[in-house]
């Protein structure tokens, strides 16, 4: 397979495109899996997500680390960047943001193995961390602890 054919279709990689107003208008893009023969891990971190109180309407801040075992696809990752960036001004509770980014990637993926870990920082002086896995990861793939600290204040 060449670059040219595992890229046709692509919308995003090598062109000027805006941050999507919400997840709802968000693509994720996907090419083929250049080592389907192997088991490997891909990861994520996004140390800098944002999202908005559906409440409120005050900023959340999170530390996602997200992994994945692919199958036969892979995400592209500046569809990714976009799609997380597309939180930005979205309303939504900590659980219903990392799950539905959890979603969206099995749903278009369709992977073997997919974990999520969502590190968000305190609202009304308490951390909430959301994690989620697709089931037991695949034996024989070295899958690295996510090794984010639960959250200490200033101390």
């Amino acid at each position: 397979m060449t670059a040219k054919t595992e890229t046709a279709g692509l919308t995003m990689l090598g062109a000027h495109t805006a941050l999507p107003a919400n997840p709802d208008e968000a693509v994720l893009e996907r090419v083929p899996n250049p080592h389907g023969d192997l088991a490997y891990c891909i990861r994520f971190t996004a140390p800098e997500f944002t999202s908005l109180c559906p409440l409120t309407g005050q900023p959340d801040f999170a530390h996602l680390v997200l992994d994945y075992v692919p199958r036969d696809w892979i995400v592209e990752s500046k569809s990714l960047k976009l799609f997380l960036g597309s939180f930005r001004n979205h309303g939504a509770f900590h659980e219903a943001c990392t799950l539905d980014i959890a979603r969206r990637l099995t749903t278009l993926l369709d992977p073997v193995w997919l974990r999520i870990g969502g590190y968000w920082y305190p609202r009304g002086g308490i951390p909430i961390d959301v994690f989620y896995q697709t089931g037991t990861p695949p034996e024989g793939v070295w899958i690295p602890g996510q090794d984010v600290p639960g959250y200490r204040g200033r101390g």
